[in-house]
């Protein structure tokens, strides 16, 4: 038995004794105890502090015998609560309680985060990257000890249940997230969830693994933005290896490094946004923060313009694509106006 279990059930113990001393004096007493009296009677007893009797017991033999065996039965209830608190405390449940609503209420202030479904290798991994990209993110897990073992990777937001369960992850915040990521253990598993987060989120990207290249497609049809396949990516980065080694090398540095983070990132020109009808130099985006301008994609457009001219106009719903260390990006945020939305 569990600290935690043992304190309810010595705590129902504690209660379940006290009612019985309660009914006790009532019945023994007789009339001239009212239930007042037997609640007091009882109390003074459980606590051991020895004021007076509210009745001489001496005229009531059986109650003085039942007050015998009631105090002998208060003094082993008295010891298994306070060893089954002290355990509870010692063991850590009541931090972690205290820890577990603290952490609710981190999650309750999060806008436009991120929701990792599972903690498989592939989690891990995209789990680090969010770490080193400083961006925001709950982790859904339905095992403990797997949740437990992720607190070594760094301070990392939680929620311990099924993701595919509408409650789970309302708890996660879904309503107000920006992108879900299931990395769960089979293709079925990571569909229920697809299901889940986009009947609780019309609006919500949604990025899946898909182990089965045929299951991408029904991943799709539920409501998945995107499907990644791990083996597949896993081949192209061989032939990258192969035939590209400077390349593969360059992007290793980027996503190794740890004394700065450099990565290829996106930044919108949302409606609303003072750079609009502005110029790729007017903004001026690289001169303010040292970001590296590297795409543009127009809005609704599926093709890129690579190194854009720097008299481009920029338009509503446009994508600039950076090579920018996180810092850079939340800035680049801050000009185009997308971190206050």
């Amino acid at each position: 038995m569990n600290s935690k279990k043992r304190l309810v059930v010595s705590l129902s113990i504690f209660l379940f004794v006290f009612l019985i001393g309660v009914t006790g004096f009532k019945i023994l007493g007789g009339r001239e105890w009212s239930v007042l009296d037997s609640i007091y009677m009882t109390a003074i007893t459980i606590g051991t502090i020895g004021y007076g009797e509210v009745h001489d017991l001496a005229a009531h033999p059986a109650a003085r015998t039942f007050a015998i065996f009631f105090i002998v039965i208060c003094l082993g209830t008295i010891a298994f609560a306070v060893s089954s608190i002290t355990a509870f405390v010692v063991e850590g449940e009541l931090k972690n309680i205290l820890g577990r609503r603290k952490m609710e209420k981190e999650i309750a202030k999060l806008h436009n985060h991120f929701i990792i479904c599972g903690s498989d290798e592939t989690a891990q991994t995209v789990i680090q990257e969010m770490l080193l990209t400083q961006k925001k993110f709950v982790v859904v897990e339905s095992s403990k000890e797997k949740l437990e073992e992720l607190a070594d990777l760094g301070p990392i937001l939680t929620v311990q249940g099924d993701p595919s369960e509408d409650s789970v992850l309302l708890k996660a915040g879904i309503e107000r997230a920006k992108g879900v990521l299931c990395s769960l253990a089979t293709d079925e598993a990571n569909l229920f969830v697809t299901i889940s987060a986009r009947s609780l989120n019309p609006q919500i990207r949604i990025v899946a693994k898909g182990l089965d290249l045929q299951s991408h497609k029904k991943i799709i049809k539920a409501g998945a933005d995107g499907v990644i396949s791990p083996s597949y990516i896993g081949g192209m980065r061989m032939v990258s290896e192969m035939i590209r080694p400077a390349v593969t090398t360059f992007l290793d540095m980027m996503l190794r490094e740890r004394d700065r983070v450099l990565r290829f990132d996106e930044v919108a020109i949302l409606p609303g946004s003072p750079l609009v009808g502005k110029t790729i130099e007017e903004s001026g985006f690289e001169e303010k923060t040292g970001a590296l301008l590297v795409a543009l994609r127009r809005g609704g457009a599926k093709a890129f313009d690579f190194n854009p001219s720097k008299k481009t106009h920029l338009q509503e719903n446009d994508v600039l694509v950076f090579i920018a260390a996180p810092e850079m990006i939340q800035e680049l945020e801050k000009i185009s106006g997308a971190s206050g939305l």
